[in-house]
């Protein structure tokens, strides 16, 4: 063993699969790079892990992401020498009623969509590749050549040997005791065996991170959850190169393993563990097996292998997995804390994830930013719920129990709620609101008509669901009349310091060097141009800007900011969310609803577009924003959240005569649509640029000013663009959900990003690029033959590069 070191660029604290993966890549950079394990590799959950490595997920970029680690694990016993077990032997999912089988053939578009070959198989095609399976209630089955199964010790310790090759120190039997922090600023880690000096520390402890990374004030939303799977004696039939096969109907999972099978799957009711802290000394350990627990998987099981039952069991393995409140693991650079870096939370899919995590995380240690957009699995997705343990176990709880249920299209979770309430939930919820949840903020997504036999309840469905009509009435309202949006969930900072105009400058795209009272719509890039955030700023003072951004974006936009206001500029950010509601008028009508309530001048002269002024209604200090998501004249109204009921009130009886109502949040959804609006991680994010989004009017390339992604917008807008937001529409009915596949005069160009129904133009609405591998313009993106791919059939689209619906035209698209 080498001697213990003194320093190092960077600690890597774990030594389970995304440690060693970590390390391998992070060394190959040319990193300075050791690994602590405090008992021996793949002792925490690795060793008792399925090993199975599915791939598709319903992001592209996750999706990729796991396609990596199969290219890795492809090459990577030539490579070290060492065996990983890794077979390439496909992966089958079964589909045992017509809703399953809709969804299943929606994955299989969203495969197709991102470059993956999942084929549409017939119960008995699934059954000539598992012959051991009866398929008398399989009504499809879908199969994904490139899937397979690693043996997950074996794999981890071919990444360890990988990572000593490049250079990585790894050190077995050796604890973390602490992490040295001074200033705010990482200088090292303590152990048992002295302390090791370095600038980046990176926490793979699996289910042990939240407890490690707690010490520093960084926040990891994971719980450990009991997770079962019976090994099997050699069953005659099973051959090595058996296809994974996953069976979500009866909650099951099955791989080959020396000749006979793994058995495992996702029970409604799972059992947490350690809800007070994991037992010291836990390591390469498991939990007593609990063969009452696993009786209802057994049960399933055997209608669909009966060879099950005569088998001889091996073992059943129960052992203690880290899973998170959504179900996606956790990557990134820590928000509390500069320089330190998570990979955890892996949710039973570490094997397949692990090879991809190593090399994004790495990438984005060594390069201050991701390969790719990993929105999907940033730490920064979480917020103030999940600083709650209780409140994440109750989720997570749910998430598990979920993991093989249907995939609904706009499903809410149930758990932990109500967390988050505006000071109007109570009102609105008399008023037959439906509420969704969004970072624990309860968000009314669309009114029941209570009175006239509608139930304020979700009902989910691949085809047109319930609240399908009571949207269209809202969408109508706001073309026709007015709306009233309760949006008080909107993440909003103020930014306030002598060097706050100078900073914003540097940071936003748009130019926000404008009089007190504007408002600006701008993007902030990365250094690739890629967006980063898309948000408005309203120029409050001169040294004061209030900025408003999407609910979910409220951790990650704010560490955005904060971390590129550049070094000696004076200027704070705050976050001041809790202080106050938003309500959002939009409508034809809006203007004399609100004139009615208030003495300031509301005409377009008086208020024009992209502006803001404190106007008085009912008593309180509005600060009202002449600004719309919607497509219609309106107004966001920020007031401090005591006046919210009063001004509430005020609005709808001035708004009465005009045919006023409540609107809820999938109305915004397909009003922004007809728009063509964007939104960010789903039509834009750090992947896509300005030029590419149709975003370049928000770029101050016509000043001189310097801002942080300048250089690489202004080549592209130079070079040209590879890839063009695109709007299509389809008849009324196709059902749009995303992720269906966009094709090009026969060919694969691209995949929605999001989609919906536009109950103006009545038409199904999607947004996508259109991409090439050379230069295009919009007269290449308009001259094809347009068809998408919908539960894997083809149907003709129209394409534009317009708005559907411009009020200012009186134009509909139609």
């Amino acid at each position: 063993m080498s001697e213990f070191p003194k320093g190092a660029q960077a600690v890597i604290v774990g030594g389970g699969i995304v440690g060693c993966s970590t390390a391998f890549h992070l060394a190959r950079l040319g990193w300075d790079v050791v690994l602590l394990e405090r008992k021996k590799l793949t002792s925490g959950t690795t060793f008792h892990a399925a090993g199975l490595v599915g791939q598709l997920r319903s992001s592209a970029n996750i999706t990729q992401l796991l396609g990596d680690s199969v290219k890795l694990y492809k090459t990577l016993e030539s490579e070290t020498g060492q065996a990983t077990g890794w077979k390439m032997n496909g992966g089958l999912r079964l589909a045992c009623n017509q809703e399953r089988w809709t969804e299943v053939k929606r994955q299989a578009t969203t495969a197709h969509s991102f470059g993956l070959d999942m084929q549409l198989l017939t119960p008995k095609e699934a059954q000539d590749l598992w012959p051991l399976m009866t398929i008398d209630d399989v009504v499809g089955a879908a199969f994904l050549p490139t899937d397979g199964q690693a043996n997950p010790s074996d794999i981890t310790q071919s990444l360890a040997k990988g990572a000593r090759m490049a250079g990585a120190r790894i050190f077995e039997d050796t604890k973390v005791t602490g992490v040295t922090v001074e200033k705010g600023v990482i200088k090292g880690v303590e152990t048992e065996r002295g302390n090791i000096a370095c600038g980046v520390v990176i926490a793979c402890c699996g289910q042990w991170t939240r407890d490690f990374a707690k010490q520093v004030g960084v926040n990891v939303p994971l719980v450990s959850v009991e997770h079962q799977y019976m090994v099997t004696e050699p069953i005659e039939g099973v051959t090595s190169d058996l296809p994974t096969l996953r069976d979500p109907d009866r909650l099951t999972y099955y791989k080959e393993e020396v000749g006979g099978l793994v058995m495992g799957g996702y029970e409604p009711n799972p059992i947490m563990w350690a809800e007070n802290g994991i037992p010291k000394g836990f390591h390469y350990s498991l939990l007593d097996s609990n063969f009452d627990h696993f009786e209802q998987l057994m049960e399933l099981s055997l209608g669909r292998v009966p060879a099950l039952e005569t088998a001889g069991v091996r073992t059943l393995t129960n052992g203690p997995e880290s899973f998170t409140p959504d179900g996606n693991f956790i990557l990134g650079e820590a928000p509390e804390l500069k320089n330190f870096y998570v990979g955890a939370g892996f949710n039973a899919y570490g094997i397949a994830a692990g090879g991809g995590a190593g090399m994004a995380l790495a990438e984005w240690v060594a390069k201050g930013e991701p390969p790719y957009d990993l929105w999907a699995v940033d730490i920064r997705r979480f917020g103030r719920p999940h600083f709650d343990t209780d409140w994440i176990r109750a989720r997570t709880y749910e998430a598990y129990g979920k993991h093989y249920t249907m995939a609904w299209p706009s499903e809410e979770h149930d758990s932990g709620r109500p967390c988050r309430k505006s000071p109007l939930y109570e009102t609105l919820k008399d008023d037959g609101a439906v509420f969704g949840e969004k970072l624990g903020w309860e968000r009314p997504n669309w009114f029941a008509d209570i009175a006239g036999g509608e139930e304020p309840r979700d009902i989910y469905t691949f085809g047109r669901p319930n609240w399908h009509g009571p949207v269209g009435r809202e969408h109508k309202a706001a073309r026709e009349a007015a709306v009233l949006f309760d949006q008080t969930s909107f993440a909003k900072f103020i930014l306030k310091g002598p060097d706050a105009q100078a900073a914003l400058s540097w940071i936003a795209a748009g130019d926000v060097n404008k009089p007190i009272g504007s408002l600006i719509y701008t993007q902030m890039l990365n250094d690739s141009g890629g967006i980063e955030c898309d948000l408005t700023c309203v120029r409050m003072a001169e040294n004061e800007y209030y900025i408003v951004t999407g609910t979910g974006f409220a951790t990650h936009d704010f560490d955005h900011i904060e971390k590129n206001i550049p070094v000696g500029m004076n200027a704070q950010l705050v976050d001041v969310t809790s202080a106050y509601s938003v309500l959002s008028l939009f409508g034809p009508k809006s203007r004399a609803i609100l004139q009615k309530i208030t003495r300031d001048d509301l005409s377009h002269e008086g208020f024009p577009f992209a502006t803001a002024k404190t106007i008085g209604i009912a008593g309180c200090p509005v600060n009202a924003l002449r600004v719309t998501y919607v497509g219609e004249l309106g107004w966001e109204l920020h007031l401090p959240v005591e006046y919210a009921v009063t001004v509430y009130r005020a609005i709808h009886e001035a708004g009465a005569e005009f045919g006023l109502r409540n609107a809820g949040y999938r109305a915004i959804e397909t009003l922004r649509l007809e728009k063509g609006y964007r939104a960010w991680s789903s039509d834009i994010g750090p992947d896509h640029t300005p030029q590419e989004a149709g975003l370049s009017f928000a770029v101050k390339l016509k000043t001189n000013a310097a801002f942080k992604g300048r250089a690489a917008v202004e080549a592209q807008r130079d070079q040209g663009v590879k890839k063009i937001m695109t709007t299509f529409t389809a008849p009324a009915d196709v059902i749009l959900s995303g992720r269906e596949t966009i094709y090009r005069n026969g060919k694969r160009v691209g995949w929605l990003s999001s989609a919906g129904f536009g109950h103006t133009v009545q038409k199904s609405i999607g947004l996508g690029y259109v991409r090439s591998d050379e230069i295009i313009d919009r007269a290449h993106v308009l001259s094809g033959d347009y068809e998408l791919e919908v539960a894997s059939e083809r149907v003709p689209c129209e394409a534009s590069l317009a708005p559907l619906y411009d009020p200012k035209m009186l134009k509909v698209k139609c």
